[in-house]
């Protein structure tokens, strides 16, 4: 399956939970820009790769006016973890019955060694003030995730 979504398009509301038990929607960043990367699970090597350049570069995000948003099956409990871990200073949203990522296109039928599942496709998009998608990256390069965005 591939991401429906290009740029151009209206970004699909949304609403799931963050780690801090808190009702986040898309309508909570009207007016902002937002990075929303959608990414498997917390704490595995590319994830964390991913999440902490986002952290060290994060600054960078907001003195662009960027907020970050990131989103996973994965629940509450194990995202309290690991941004606890790795010092995320931004939300992750527990996804756990793939409706965001379903919205967005994330969810699909991925490979590995022969084995065919679904899951998540790390996809990341860029939404702008009006609420439509300015970018998205298919190919994350999840050690240089910020040089694909900024």
């Amino acid at each position: 399956m591939a991401i429906l979504l290009k740029e151009g398009d209206k970004a699909p509301n949304f609403k799931a939970i963050n780690e801090k038990g808190e009702l986040v929607s898309l309508s909570d960043f009207k007016g902002k820009k937002l990075v929303l990367y959608f990414y498997p699970k917390d704490d595995t090597p590319g994830c964390t790769a991913e999440a902490c350049d986002l952290r060290d570069n994060y600054q960078s995000f907001l003195a662009k006016g960027y907020e970050v948003l990131g989103v996973s099956p994965d629940g509450v409990t194990k995202h309290q973890k690991f941004i606890k871990k790795h010092e995320l200073p931004f939300s992750l949203l527990a996804d756990e019955d793939n409706a965001v990522a379903i919205a967005y296109g994330t969810w699909g039928e991925k490979s590995m060694y022969g084995k065919k599942y679904m899951g998540i496709l790390r996809t990341t998009f860029v939404i702008n003030e009006k609420g439509k998608i300015e970018k998205v990256i298919e190919k994350v390069d999840t050690k240089n995730h910020t040089a694909q965005l900024i």
